[in-house]
Order: C-alpha cells, then structure tokens, then sequence
C-alpha cells in the first residue's frame, strides 16, 4: 500500500539530486576548464597566470575584510570625551591665558579619523567601484553595508564643516571666514568615491581618503588657532539654532529616503537595496551621536541659560537606544508582517524620535 508513495519521494529526491549535481557541475565547469588548459601550459604562462590569480585572491581578501570587519567601532564613543565634565564653551578663555577648544571640531576630526584611517575608505576601493560581475555593490546583499555607513557618517562632517565655516567658526557675518574650515569644508566636499586613477575625466586623480585626511589636518588646526585665541568660535544661541535648524533638515531628507525605498518596494529579506538605505541612516545617526555631544559642551553658556539639559539629554539617549538596532539581515517589509518585518520603518521611527526633540529645542531657543 505505501510502496507508491515511497517511489514517488524516491523518485523526487532522485530528480533534487540530480538537479543539485547539475548546478555544481555548472557552477565548477569554468575552473575545471580552466584547470586543463592551465596544465597543458608552459611556466612563461603559467607564471603571469599565477601572478594574476594570486593577485585576484589577495585583492578579494583584502576587500572581504576591509567591508566585514569595523574596527574600532563603538556605539558609546560619545561617553569616552566626557563631554559632561566639560564646564566652558568653545573660545572661552581660560585661566592660563588659552582658550577651550572646540569640542564639535574634536570630534568632526575623529569620525574622519576613523572612516579613512582606522578603516580602509570602502567607496573608493577599486574592486568596490567595479562591482560583482559589472553590478554595483549598492544593487546586491551583501559587501555594501560599510561603505553606506561611512557614507551616512561622512553626510554628517560636510553638514558640520558647512555650519562651522558659515557660521560658528566667525564672529557674526562681518568677520572673515577661518582659512582651516575653508580647506576642510572644500576637502569634505571632494568627489566620495575617486580612486587614483579616473577614465571620466581620464587621467590620475588624488584619492579620496587623502582630502579626507587633509580635511582632518585642517580642523585640528583650527582647534590649535583656537586654543591659542587667535581663531574665533561663536556659541550664540541663534548659531545654535541654526546648527539645530540644519541637523533637522538633515534628519528629515533622510527620513524621506527611507520612506521612497519602503514605497518601492515591501520584498522583505529580498530587497538588495534595503540594506544601504539602513547603514546609511545608521550612519548618520552614530556621527550626530557624537557631534551633538559635543555642542552641548561647545554651546555650555547656551545650555545653562535656556535649560535645555532635559530635552538634549532626552535626544541623546535616543540617538543611542537607536544605534542597539543592527540585525544580521535588513529586512523591508510590509509594516504588519511579522515574518519580514519592516527594519527600515523602525528605523524610520527613531530617526523622526530625534527630530522631534531638536525641534522643540529650535523652539525653546527661538522664544
């Protein structure tokens, strides 16, 4: 009686098997045939080839561990200044005769640090320009995650560097803007993903990670101008305001990038493009982390007068509590599924949490 239901699996896992053998046969055949053509080569060929392949496997190994291992990454980055420690703002002047530095400048100068010298600068990599078999990275599941956080905290220095040049590091609109936040907002805003060598326009090019590091350099030499008193940091309420205004706009264009890719599509853990959208975001939200730490020490007059200690500290633990969210897989799902949730649209909400709160701080500042 169960003999025919015991042919029909026998046979069914008989047809599976063929099918898996099919595939490893396919899958091996180009390295097999390569294999045989190799052997009946002498060494003039065999060397170059082995120089090739060996160059191949070192490069892919390279690119393997420059995209899957973060190093020095650490979501309580911002404790580590002890900020709250900090009693005097920016270009106050001190006892000895200096003045503070810059606290939002520190820390501008150390994401840069860690983006192009702690870690190798993905975006610019080669084999990250030339993709998976032609295919952009940013267009399949995986190698992709690193380079679009770096991108999401990079977003971040450029909107800081803008804000120090336009307006926190000058007196008002009279006085002439810092030469070294000059250099670094022009050395931020360099092309993200230059190799040395471009075929548009074609010739050889400056690396990116180089300006990056020369934007560093700059900022620290405005924090020594600025130590020695002879740079200006202006912490009025209106340049916080405005800093505040900015990191909001900020907020919310990304917030709307996250809602375009949910509305395109709801493919769950099939959504190639889900993944950088998120490290993007996540990105943003570790570099405002530590900026935003360290406006508070900056701005320290601002804070004392305005009473602004409860919702700035409300708006930090709520950067932090989103950086906690790092699944292995980002899933863009359909906001009621509970097989595929919707990781962007988490996301989403502790990133709108955030702007919430800066701006009621715009208001408490504006009244």
């Amino acid at each position: 009686m169960l003999d025919p239901i015991i042919a029909f699996f026998t046979r069914l896992f008989e047809m599976i098997g063929r099918a898996i053998g099919t595939f490893v046969a396919w899958l091996l055949w180009p390295f097999l045939a390569f294999g045989r053509w190799y052997n009946r080569r002498g060494w003039m060929i065999k060397a170059p080839v082995i120089l090739v392949v060996l160059a191949f496997v070192l490069g892919y190994g390279h690119f393997f561990y420059a995209t899957q291992f973060w190093n020095n990454y650490n979501p309580d980055y911002a404790e580590t200044y002890e900020f709250a420690s900090k009693n005097v703002g920016a270009g106050t002047k001190l006892s000895d005769g200096s003045c503070a530095p810059s606290a939002i400048v520190q820390v501008a100068a150390d994401l840069i640090d860690f983006n192009v010298n702690q870690n190798d600068w993905v975006p610019s990599m080669l084999l990250s320009k030339v993709g998976f078999f032609g295919l952009d990275w940013k267009d399949t599941p995986f190698m992709d995650n690193k380079a679009a956080f770096q991108l999401g905290v990079n977003q971040v220095l450029r909107r800081t560097s803008v804000e120090l040049v336009d307006r926190l590091g000058r007196v008002r609109g009279t006085s002439g803007i810092d030469q070294n936040l000059q250099d670094a907002r022009q050395n931020l805003a360099y092309t993200e993903d230059l190799w040395y060598f471009s075929l548009d326009p074609f010739g050889p090019k400056s690396p990116t990670p180089t300006s990056y590091r020369t934007a560093r350099r700059k900022l620290l030499d405005f924090n020594t101008d600025l130590a020695k008193c002879t740079a200006n940091f202006d912490g009025r309420p209106d340049n916080l305001l405005e800093f505040l205004d900015r990191i909001t706009s900020d907020i919310g264009s990304t917030s709307d990038i996250l809602r375009q890719r949910m509305e395109a599509s709801n493919a769950g853990w099939f959504d190639p493009r889900a993944d950088d959208r998120f490290w993007f975001t996540y990105g943003q939200l570790y570099a405002y982390q530590g900026i935003l730490s360290a406006a508070r020490a900056d701005f320290e007059d601002v804070f004392t007068n305005r009473n602004l200690d409860q919702v700035w500290l409300r708006t930090e633990d709520q950067l932090r509590a989103s950086l906690n969210m790092t699944p292995w897989i980002i899933s863009n799902g359909n906001e009621s599924s509970w097989i595929m949730p919707s990781h962007l649209a988490t996301m989403g909400f502790y990133l709108l949490r955030v702007r919430a709160n800066l701006v009621e701080m715009r208001d408490i500042l504006a009244r």
